[in-house]
């Protein structure tokens, strides 16, 4: 687990290889295999116990989140949560895939279904950030503003509202954007400023996640939550 994700951080990996190597006897049941394969969801078992998982592909589309993934993830979790099934997060999300098809299929509605059906979801939430966690496809993933029990970060997480690329062209305009990126990587493209404001819980080495998982499920396990008090939400429609 300590080596799966590559060291140049834009090199894409298969988030199956990470799934696979954390669940009881590397079994995943996975759901809509072949529809929208930027996102990853399935059953799986952490300890015996039965979990749901959700996890973005950066095989394809570099795990972007798009009309189709939004719809797909939003749909097995209020599944999950359904039935009880404690949801696990696995995060490697650069944003929301640009284009004006994806705006004019309605991409900011679809998405916040995603968004929606985490932030209602009452069973155990925990998720594990193991490369890029940016900008608002970070909100959605089962962050801490959406009520996530557990946050965890590998050292490889980069947590920030963009690439270092992009961001020091917005910020600098021109003006010794080689250094600029550096001081920018240095400052932001680690876990370590999200930690220090709470938006993670730890940040772990990759090898020891199943045990964390496990340890987690067992401690939430008589977890009773229930949402503020309202007739009922404003489901994104």
């Amino acid at each position: 687990m300590d080596t799966v994700i590559p060291l140049e951080n834009t090199a894409a990996y298969d988030m199956k290889e990470v799934i696979l190597g954390i669940v009881d006897d590397r079994d995943f049941f996975e759901i809509m295999a072949d529809h929208a394969k930027n996102i990853i969801v399935g059953y799986s078992r952490m300890n015996g116990r039965t979990v749901g998982i959700v996890a973005n592909q950066p095989k394809v589309a570099a795990g972007c989140l798009d009309i189709n993934a939004s719809v797909k993830g939003a749909r097995f979790v209020r599944f999950c949560d359904a039935f009880n099934i404690p949801i696990i997060t696995f995060e490697d999300v650069p944003g929301f895939l640009p284009g004006t098809s994806q705006e004019y299929g309605g991409i900011i509605r679809h998405g916040a279904k995603l968004l929606y059906a985490y932030a209602e979801a009452t069973v155990p939430k925990i998720t594990i950030i193991t490369r890029k966690a940016y900008g608002g496809a970070y909100d959605v993933m089962s962050s801490k503003h959406l009520r996530g029990d557990i946050n965890y970060a590998w050292p490889t997480a980069e947590v920030a509202v963009m690439g270092a690329q992009g961001a020091v062209k917005i910020i600098f305009r021109g003006k010794d954007l080689e250094e600029k990126e550096k001081e920018y990587i240095d400052l932001f493209a680690n876990p370590f400023p999200a930690a220090t404001k709470g938006f993670l819980d730890d940040i772990i080495q990759p090898k020891t996640t199943r045990k964390r998982i496990c340890l987690d499920l067992e401690m939430l396990s008589t977890k009773k939550q229930e949402n503020p008090w309202k007739k009922h939400g404003n489901i994104p429609l």
